[in-house]
């Protein structure tokens, strides 16, 4: 036995069941076994409702006097218990017993299927469960499961209004603690967490982690439809809505829905037209931090990414990449009518709709119909006469931005394209293309009366009008 000072028989009792491993009482009501019976009446208030303490300060009831202690103790903001490695201080006994593994490398608890490790039985008990697949708990809204009834509690207060926790700088409201306490990280600008490697620092731990799995170039999850590889699940799992055609997050205002949550909030501001972010050098808003600091760009001429190619620069590393593939030829996406190759998803649905001649959008005044929605909304313009954007050289209004550059090259004589045949040099990229027909021969474009072919389609288009009158 342990030789532990027990003054008590009851207590000497139960100290001698601890290591018999008995429980001799049971619940009456779920047939749970316990050590104690004070254990056991304790447990049974879950079962008649009951909470017969309350806290004095928020009236919160609880089942047991030391669950209203903990809560009491919140309130006085008391945090008796200090770690003496960092000072960190805790309000429980408890939570400095959880924190001071993180000082060790003792990890006591192990999966008995993979062997990996953990430092709480609870997160291994947890763990377990990626293992079995279950998820006994669902939400009886949405009917989406989860492994522990925790997580569905969290997940129940987003179907509410509720966002009890507010950041005390900007009145942000949250619905859970944790995300109030990373989001007031960017206020402070603490990046606690830094990769061993290259020094970047990171807010979350477990963006730490993802991001050192890149100087390893492990990628442990698999798609079990494509194989194609992720750093971590949570990518995997929503690059496999891909395949599912799942849109698991819906707008409460038109019920459009999408693949990720991230998305509906980016969408939803379409709904209130709120801009909260404005760039500080020429006060122009945007709706979401990311547009506003890409724009920030313009003003800084910070071109931070190079092709390690031809060496030209750009400012967005999404416009180095869609520049890459001018050097490969071909991109990742390719039509199944024609295999023409594409660097965007996107690119490829809407070249998908010449091969079916759809044309989807189609203007309220002339019912004139559109491939593309941007196409559409330009042609509008041409009914309300709204002629925004005017160069400054010849005071000549246009409709749209393009046209304003386009005009504005005329006045510089500059002329940065050339034919690589003959050398012709061009103000804009899309009058190669046609020119470059006078060397090939191609035709492309076909009269559907009479089957006479022309290298532009604005000469075809003439030509119809022949047989129109």
């Amino acid at each position: 036995m342990c030789k532990k000072d027990l003054n008590h028989q009851n207590d000497a009792g139960s100290n001698q069941r601890e290591h018999t491993g008995q429980r001799p009482f049971a619940c009456d009501v779920c047939n749970k076994t316990f050590g104690t019976k004070c254990d056991m009446k304790r447990h049974q208030l879950i079962h008649t409702g009951q909470r017969p303490y309350a806290c004095d300060v928020c009236n919160k009831t609880f089942g047991t006097k030391a669950y209203m202690k903990r809560q009491q103790l919140i309130h006085t903001g008391q945090r008796p218990y200090a770690c003496d490695v960092c000072n960190k201080t805790f309000s429980r006994k408890s939570q400095i017993q959880s924190h001071l593994l993180t000082h060790s490398d003792q990890r006591l608890y192990s999966c008995d299927v993979c062997n990996k490790t953990f430092r709480h039985m609870f997160t291994m008990k947890t763990h377990r469960l990626t293992h079995t697949g279950q998820r006994p708990n669902a939400c009886d809204l949405c009917s989406r499961t989860f492994s522990l009834k925790s997580r569905i509690q969290s997940h129940l207060l987003t179907h509410s209004d509720q966002h009890p926790y507010s950041c005390v700088v900007c009145n942000k409201t949250f619905i859970h603690k944790s995300s109030m306490k990373i989001h007031q990280l960017t206020h402070t600008g603490q990046r606690p967490y830094s990769c061993d490697v290259c020094n970047k620092t990171f807010f979350h731990k477990s963006s730490m982690k993802i991001h050192q799995l890149t100087h390893t170039g492990q990628c442990p999850y698999a798609c079990d439809l494509c194989k194609k590889t992720f750093s971590d699940k949570s990518s995997m799992q929503r690059h496999q809505r891909i395949h599912t055609g799942e849109r698991p997050y819906s707008c409460d205002v038109c019920n459009k829905t999408f693949s990720y949550k991230s998305h509906v909030k980016t969408h939803q501001i379409t709904h209130t037209g709120q801009r909260p972010y404005s760039c500080d050098v020429c006060k122009k808003t945007f709706s979401l931090k990311s547009n506003m600091k890409t724009h920030q760009l313009k003003h800084t001429g910070q071109r931070p990414y190079s092709c390690d190619v031809c060496k030209k620069i750009f400012s967005h590393k999404y416009h180095l990449k869609k520049h890459q593939f001018t050097h490969t030829g071909h991109g990742p996406y390719a039509c199944e009518v024609c295999n023409k190759t594409f660097s965007q998803k996107s690119y490829i649905k809407s070249h998908l709709l010449i091969h079916t001649g759809q044309r989807p959008y189609a203007c309220d005044v002339c019912n004139k119909t559109f491939r593309y929605k941007s196409n559409m909304k330009s042609h509008q313009l041409l009914h309300s006469g709204h002629r925004p954007y005017s160069c400054d050289v010849c005071k000549k209004t246009f409709s749209h931005k393009s046209h304003v550059k386009q005009q504005q090259l005329v006045h510089s004589g500059h002329r940065p394209y050339a034919c690589d045949i003959c050398n012709k040099t061009f103000s804009h990229k899309s009058q190669i293309k046609p020119h470059q027909r006078v060397h090939s021969g191609l035709r492309p474009y076909s009269c559907d009366v009479c089957k006479k072919t022309f290298s532009e389609r604005s000469n075809m288009k003439r030509h119809q009008r022949i047989h129109s009158g």
